[in-house]
């Protein structure tokens, strides 16, 4: 596992560089994202883990050079993946299983929820739509044997109630303690 002073260095930067960036087509900015989705989960009272996992679910993002551009192209670049891979380096399944699966479990929503599509917002059903749209019912059998999927179902829902511009939340640093915690 790599150093978590490292880490916690790489986020400040990141967000930095990316964080007062738009929000895939939404009125929040990437930073205001990440932090209402941490304080919806730290609200709920959620497990120190999915705050985390909350915080960083769309670290992929920040991490990927042309993302809005890839949306506006309609390209999926598969940001879970590419945070998933960057977040192993220090947490285990517990915080990397919800991220990796947060856009699949909104796949798995659109599919077994009949009242989820109508609140996605209009840039969530763009991406719903390059991302695979609705899940088979096959592949919601497969979600569903996946052990994490409940906590990435939890990670999905604040995830789409993540979008607020007037919503108040704890800073960056605040939740960097939970991330300093977890993080092996």
């Amino acid at each position: 596992m790599a150093d978590t002073g490292d880490l916690l260095q790489q986020l400040r930067q990141m967000v930095a560089a990316k964080g007062a960036g738009l929000y895939g087509g939404e009125p929040i900015t990437q930073e205001q994202h990440a932090l209402q989705c941490a304080q919806l989960a730290e609200d709920e009272g959620a497990p120190q883990h999915l705050v985390v996992a909350a915080l960083l679910h769309d670290i992929g993002h920040l991490l990927e050079r042309d993302f809005e551009a890839a949306m506006d192209r309609g390209e999926d670049r598969f940001h879970e993946n590419l945070g998933d891979t960057f977040l192993k380096q220090w947490f285990g399944p517990e915080v990397t299983e919800p991220v990796r699966l947060h856009v699949a479990a909104k796949r798995y929503l659109c599919a077994t929820d009949p009242d989820y599509f109508a609140k996605l917002s209009p840039a969530s059903v763009h991406t719903l739509k390059i991302q695979g749209g609705p899940m088979s019912q096959d592949e919601v059998r497969d979600f569903e044997s996946n052990p994490s999927y409940a906590d990435a179902v939890r990670l999905r829902i604040w995830d789409d109630k993540g979008k607020d511009p007037e919503m108040k939340t704890a800073d960056l640093e605040h939740f960097l303690t939970h991330v300093k915690a977890c993080a092996a």
